[in-house]
Formats: structure tokens, C-alpha cells, sequence
């Protein structure tokens, strides 16, 4: 029989799982990589699929199963042969963490301390890789020569290194070396000197598998934030093991599911009150994660302290370091770096838990590639939007989304876009025949957009900002259309004017705007999204209020600004502008503050009786709202008040359209879904309506989840 394996079955021990069930059976045959899909041939396919079935290799995936007749006419005995050919496609896994079984040989024997120490069952693999199939010549390893005892363990197949490709050891792989600010290298073990200077309140720069990080004590969180201009930021916290975790947080069942998964993410935890709120600032809550690189292990065994804050190490906006010649500028007071070249940036993935559902805010290292099917035919690269950008390219009826890119408004930014769009194009061997792009016309991955089509003879396709964030909804719920509330911070409508408080029905082929919130001028545009005075000036300017906020002169201007300025009807910017009347949060520093300092209050708060909103035409009225307060009432429930109104409001509107057109549910989607008091005041309103709600759990809620949308919405376009 001759047997083809499609899936996650490259780097993951599959030909030698292979070859040791088959050499226990008796059986003659071989196996190879032929591109992405593993092939068999083997004189008694069946008993070798019986037991393979039962004993596949931990981190593969055994998506489809190719079977033909055939007489096998080889030599006797079962042999792992080379490469036959370099197809296309992405059939290797994510990175993981490295396995128990190499953390007790980083810790005696010749592996002792040596950080790049890994199996067939852990490891870096995507961020190492360059090609397709996964062989040593196409990973970064390709430049270290195997030694001979490295090669005997290759070799062997009773080691669980057979065949494992980047296998090596202190002899014949990479290595760490430290530095001091002055670009001199510090004599004596690198990682345990390291570990002095950050246990001595240094402020260190250390290469992981992915990128780069900047590491100190959570006591030196001030010191960090100075230093690299982070005022409010929330940092990562990795901590030693599971037992440090619950001396910073209070996890639950299914945090604690994720965060010790292999795949090793930032998880969202409830913050204890003793830590130092300088980690989180305004926030309740925490992110947590646990070692997952060798380097890891070996500096928390080097170190007293069993926490350090590690948050990606780039120039503001820049994406993360990941070049040794680069990482000076960072201004630290010692580089721990290796001289293993990353090939796919890669920043760690950060998700929150709303009870079981996992939320991805960001998805990185250890869940990229991915990938979700859909039913329709084509090529398609998605761009994405101007913030928390991730593409995505569909082929073979797959949509793969990139891992996180960043912030576009850099050169940096631009071309790890690019560069990272054509290395997934070139693996997956796809040519578009449309790029998908958003509406908005200043949106800085435009030109790409427009490089790509002249390069291919590709259709450019716009699509509406949250029509898309509807889209990738549906596709990664398996449903042909919805009646989804789209609630973010900004988004270019189709009249030009910012929306992001929607109420949606929508497929993949076309979209209508049911309802919205009520539109707020944006005095300065950008200026507003930063200053939160200007949004409350405007709110109590359509409320008839004189506002103090500003002098006579600055009121002035921005009275005759209002009337010609972009409106918004956007969600966050009502979060925003109830942040500032409530004394949480008077500027934005980073994406989503505000709104992420509003949770806390959302979570205790109480409804105000003779609270609520009205509908006038499509407008959920939001203005109204901010008079009904005198200041006596307690801020979280005010807070709560406010939002459960206009919450209420757009689920009513939802609800009846979602009647209206025989659906069971309806869905939400954006930035502002991640807030898990305002998904509960959905999801009860919903209830009483007798209907369910869909979100997402797979594509990230937010602007990362676009590109999904703009590819189902030009494949359909190209389906016809």
C-alpha cells in the first residue's frame, strides 16, 4: 500500500513514529517528506495504519489519509528515506515548549545548561524554518554541523532524538554570549550572569526563540517604564512554575488549562492586591506566563528572584528586536543573546479566558501557522487593518492567518508585513487572484496592497472595516449569516464617518447597518483618541452644556470645529469618554486603556433605576445618558448604568432583526467584545429574548481577526 498523511505531520517525530511501528510489526517499506505530507510505502498498510492511529506523535495532526494499492518491491527491512520533492503547503506544527524529559537534561549529562536542547516532541519550529519540508537544511540549524554523538542519537531509533532535525548540542550548535552596555562581552556562564544582573535590579535584553525581551524584577517596573517611555502599559510577568503563579494571581480551572499548555501563551489572570500595581496600572487583572524556552529554565535555576517581567523589547513602533546587531539601541545594562538567526519573528500570544471561551487578543508564538477551512475556492492575501495587524492567505479552501504583526505607521512594521505575507505566499504556494484591503483610504498597507495586484494581475477588493470583523465571525463560526453587534474603536464607515458601535446583518456578500450609536464629533480627529477632554467637550456640547473643561480661547476653537468634524459612532470612544467623566482615565497612553480600566468598575456595578436609552431613526441616543449622574451615585454604578442602557438597547435592535430573519442567535465581534462584563450584559439581554449568542474563540476578536473577514469576503466575490 502506498499511504499519503496530510496535516501537522512534519517536525513532530512522525517518520520515526513511523519507522518504530513498523519495524515492530516485521514490516518492509520506507517513508519520506514530500513537501508538506508525509508518504508510505509499506508491504501491509493496514496493520501499520491500525496501530498508527493509535500511537500518532504528540503535536501532529493527521488531517486526511491517502490510501492506493500498490506492490512494494524494495529491500527488506523499513527505512526513512531523504526528501523527495519541495511541494508547497505549511504541514508543521507551532512552537512549544520544551518538554519535561529535555528540562531534566538541561540539568545533568551532556546537555547540562545547554539552552537549545530539544526532541521530536518540543521546541522551536515555525520561528526556525524558512521552507518547506521541514528538514534541517530548511530551518535556521542548517549552519551548525551535527557532532558525533549528536549524530549517533540521530541515528538511533530507539532515541527520542531520531531523526529529530535540529537536534545538537554544546558541541555543534548555537550559543549564548553576554553583554554589557558598552557592547563588551562579560566573562563566565552567560545565562548565570545574567541572572546576577537581573536579580541585582538590572535591566537586561535577552533572544528567545521568537524575538527579543526586555527582563527585570516586577520591583523595577518604574525603572522599566522611564527608561522605555511605557507610563501605563500593562507588562507580561513570566514567573518560575505553577506554584509562583499563584503568589501573583488567582487563576482559574481553565486559565490554568491554557497557561500550562504547550504552546505556553500570556494568559489574563486576576491580580492579587499585594502586587506592585505598577505591573498592571488601573487594572485588575494580570498577564501571566510560564517558561517555555530552555534559556528560561536554566535563568530562573541561575536566579533568586521567581518572577521578571519579560515585555517585548522593541523601539516605539518598531516590531520586536530580533537581529543581535540592532538590540544596542535598547539602552539596557547587559544583552543576553544567541547567534541562531530567528527566521519568523514571532511575539508571544496573549489571550484571556471568558469562562471556557478562549479569547485571543493576540495570536503568535505556539498558534501560528493556523489555519480555518471554508467552503469556497481561490487565492486570496488579506491585509488586515492599521492596528494589531495580522494577514491572512487563502488556498486549497484554507484561510491561514500570519502570526501578529504590529502597528502600521513604521517602515519596521511595513516590511515585516511584507516579508512575512510572501514567506507564508512562497510555503503555501499561492499566487493571489485578489488582495483584500480596508475601506479606509489612508491605511499604510495600501501600497503593498497595490504592489501585490501589479506584481500578480490581482483584483484589489475594499472592504468595510466591520463588515469584515461580521465575516471572520461567521467563517470561524460555520454560519452563512448573522445579526452581529460589531463593537470596537474605529472603523472607516461607508459615509466617512468613524464607526465602531454597530448593529449588523451581514454574509459574505453584502452587509446592512441596522443600528448605531448615536454620533459624537471628533474634535481633532487623532487628537481626540488621546485626549478623552475633547470627547467629553463634544458630549456636553449636544447635551447643551457649558463645558469648563477647557479656557474660553481653546472652547472657542473647538465649538467651531464641531460641526465640521469626522463623527464617530464607536463603542470604545463612548468608553472612553465615560473613563473620563468618571476620573478612571483622562488620556489614552496605548490601545484600549481606558476601556480596560472601565472593567473593573463594569464587573461591581449595579443598575441606577431610571437609567436608559432611546432609539430615534437608526441612533441609539448616548449623549442623554451623561446628564442623568449628579455625582453622588457610586462610579461603578454609573458606570455599569450607562453601558447596560446602551447595551440593552442594541441587543433589542439585534434581536428583532435576528427574528425577523429566522436566525436562533446573534453574534458580536471587536476589540470591545473582549471586556467580559459587557459580553455578559449581552449575553443575559440575549436570553431574555430566547436567543443565543456567538463569539468568537479561534480569530481574535479584534482588528488581528480582519484579514479573516476581507479573505471570505473577496473569495465569495471570486465564487461569484
Amino acid at each position: 500500500m502506498r499511504i499519503v498523511i496530510k496535516g501537522v505531520v512534519q517536525g513532530v517525530g512522525f517518520r520515526p513514529t513511523v519507522h518504530r511501528i513498523a519495524t515492530s510489526l516485521g514490516l518492509n517499506g520506507c517513508v519520506w517528506n514530500d513537501g508538506p505530507d508525509v508518504v508510505i510505502d509499506v508491504d501491509d498498510g493496514n496493520s501499520l495504519l491500525r496501530s498508527l492511529y493509535s500511537d500518532l506523535p504528540p503535536l501532529s495532526s493527521a488531517e486526511k489519509v491517502i490510501t492506493e494499492d500498490s506492490v512494494y518491491t524494495g529491500d527488506n527491512g523499513f527505512f526513512i528515506l531523504p526528501s523527495r520533492s519541495y511541494g508547497t503547503g505549511v504541514g508543521i506544527p507551532a512552537d512549544t515548549t520544551v518538554c519535561e524529559k529535555c528540562i531534566i537534561d538541561m540539568r545533568s549529562g551532556r546537555r547540562e545548561r545547554y539552552p537549545f536542547t530539544t526532541c521530536t516532541e518540543c521546541g522551536a519550529r515555525f520561528t526556525l524554518m524558512f521552507s518547506t519540508p521541514y528538514d534541517r537544511e530548511n530551518t535556521s540549524m542548517f549552519e551548525y554541523r551535527i557532532c558525533e554523538e549528536c549524530s549517533r542519537e540521530y541515528d538511533s531509533s530507539k532515541d527520542r532524538r531520531f531523526h529529530h532535525q535540529t537536534i545538537c548540542c554544546r558541541r555543534c550548535g548555537p550559543g549564548y554570549s553576554l553583554y554589557d552596555n558598552k557592547n563588551n562581552m562579560i566573562d563566565g556562564d552567560p545565562i548565570a550572569e545574567f541572572g546576577k544582573i537581573i536579580d541585582s535590579h538590572g535591566i537586561g535584553i535577552i533572544k528567545g526563540i521568537g524575538g527579543m525581551h526586555i527582563c527585570s524584577l516586577i520591583s523595577n517596573a518604574n525603572k522599566v517604564r522611564e527608561q522605555y517611555g511605557r507610563p501605563q502599559k500593562p507588562f507580561a510577568v513570566m514567573v518560575k512554575d505553577i506554584n509562583s503563579v499563584f503568589r501573583y494571581a488567582e487563576p482559574s480551572e481553565h486559565e490554568l488549562s491554557e497557561l500550562t499548555s504547550r504552546y505556553r501563551p500570556i494568559v489574563l489572570m486576576k491580580k492579587k492586591n499585594h502586587v506592585n500595581d505598577n505591573i498592571s496600572p488601573g487594572l485588575d487583572s494580570i498577564g501571566i506566563f510560564l517558561p517555555y524556552a530552555g534559556v528560561h529554565h536554566i535563568l530562573f535555576d541561575s536566579m533568586r528572584s521567581d518572577a521578571v517581567i519579560m515585555t517585548s523589547a522593541n523601539i516605539p513602533g518598531e516590531p520586536m528586536i530580533t537581529a543581535n546587531r540592532k538590540v544596542t539601541e535598547m539602552n539596557a545594562d547587559a544583552y543576553l543573546l544567541h547567534d541562531q538567526k530567528i527566521m519568523n519573528r514571532a511575539d508571544d500570544t496573549v489571550l484571556r479566558m471568558h469562562g471556557n471561551e478562549r479569547k485571543f487578543i493576540r495570536r503568535s508564538r505556539g498558534f501560528t501557522p493556523s489555519h480555518i477551512t471554508t467552503e469556497y475556492k481561490g487565492n486570496v492575501v488579506a491585509l488586515g487593518a492599521q492596528e494589531n495587524i495580522a494577514a491572512s492567505v487563502a488556498c486549497n479552501n484554507r484561510i491561514h492567518q500570519t502570526q501578529h504583526i504590529g502597528d502600521h505607521g513604521s517602515e519596521g512594521v511595513a516590511e515585516y508585513l511584507e516579508d512575512t505575507v510572501r514567506s507564508l505566499m512562497r510555503m503555501l504556494g499561492c499566487t493571489p487572484d485578489a488582495v483584500a484591503i480596508d475601506l479606509h483610504p489612508g491605511y499604510g498597507n495600501r501600497r503593498f496592497a497595490k504592489i501585490l495586484c501589479a506584481e500578480t494581475g490581482s483584483e484589489l477588493i475594499e472592504v468595510q472595516h466591520h463588515w469584515a470583523h461580521c465575516a471572520s465571525l461567521l467563517a470561524e463560526n460555520k454560519k452563512e449569516e448573522g445579526v452581529i453587534l460589531a463593537l470596537d474603536g474605529t472603523g472607516y464607515g461607508s459615509d466617512g464617518n468613524a464607526w465602531g458601535g454597530e448593529v449588523i446583518h451581514a454574509d459574505a456578500e453584502n452587509y446592512e447597518r441596522l443600528a448605531h450609536l448615536q454620533y459624537i464629533p471628533l474634535l481633532g480627529s487623532e487628537k481626540a483618541l488621546y485626549d478623552l477632554r475633547r470627547l467629553k467637550f463634544a458630549v456636553d456640547h449636544i447635551n447643551g452644556v457649558n463645558s469648563k473643561l477647557f479656557d474660553d480661547e481653546t472652547a472657542g476653537v473647538l465649538n467651531k470645529m464641531i460641526s465640521k468634524s469626522v463623527r464617530t459612532s464607536s463603542f470604545g470612544r463612548l468608553l472612553d469618554t465615560l473613563a473620563f467623566s468618571l476620573n478612571v482615565c483622562s488620556s489614552r497612553t496605548y490601545d484600549g486603556e481606558p476601556a480596560m480600566k472601565m472593567e473593573s468598575l463594569l464587573s461591581r456595578g449595579k443598575m441606577i433605576k431610571g437609567y436608559g436609552s432611546e432609539i430615534v431613526g437608526k441612533e441609539i441616543m448616548t449623549a442623554p445618558l451623561f446628564t442623568m449622574f449628579s455625582g453622588k451615585e457610586k462610579r461603578e454604578d454609573v458606570a455599569y448604568s450607562v453601558i447596560r442602557s446602551v447595551v440593552d438597547k442594541m441587543v433589542e435592535a439585534a434581536c428583532d432583526a435576528a427574528e425577523s430573519n429566522s436566525l436562533k442567535e446573534i453574534g458580536v465581534t471587536g476589540g470591545v467584545s473582549y471586556n467580559l462584563p459587557i459580553c455578559r450584559m449581552i449575553r443575559e439581554e440575549a436570553a431574555e429574548r430566547n436567543m443565543s449568542v456567538i463569539m468568537h474563540t479561534k480569530v481574535p476578536n479584534g482588528d488581528g481577526g480582519i484579514s479573516v473577514g476581507q479573505a471570505i469576503v473577496a473569495l465569495r466575490r471570486l465564487n461569484g
